[in-house]
């Protein structure tokens, strides 16, 4: 299953509130996102039957070696344009939302360049 832009930013999402806290609710996903309750519901059922996401025991969203892969590639990702960006002088808010934006699209093989020229290897 290719995942689309949003299904790459709800699992980011989820990575990001599992490493605050490992209990993560399909609640917390709507409110850090700004998403309502059936939208989120609609994509979780869709990264559950893709393999990207399972729910526990607990009622607790986990991401699958599937899904905890896609959101640590893209992830990593944020975190170095976002840096790339703030030391060419772009303020953190603009860097962040232009980080976000471009992580989805960009090739692997511009990532690496970027990544190997700013030494965040």
């Amino acid at each position: 299953m290719k995942l689309h832009e949003s299904g790459e930013m709800y699992l980011e999402t989820i990575l990001v509130l599992s490493r605050k806290n490992p209990y993560v609710r399909a609640i917390d996903v709507g409110e850090y996102m700004g998403f309502s309750k059936p939208s989120v519901s609609r994509a979780l059922s869709l990264l559950k039957s893709g393999g990207f996401v399972e729910v526990g025991e607990s009622g607790g969203l986990i991401l699958t070696e599937t899904g905890r892969e896609v959101a640590e590639k893209i992830y990593e990702r944020h975190c170095c344009l976002s840096e790339v960006l703030i030391q060419m002088g772009v303020d953190r808010e603009t860097a962040d939302t232009d980080a976000c934006k471009i992580e989805h699209v960009i090739s692997d093989e511009s990532f690496n360049a970027i990544k190997k020229h700013f030494s965040f290897e």
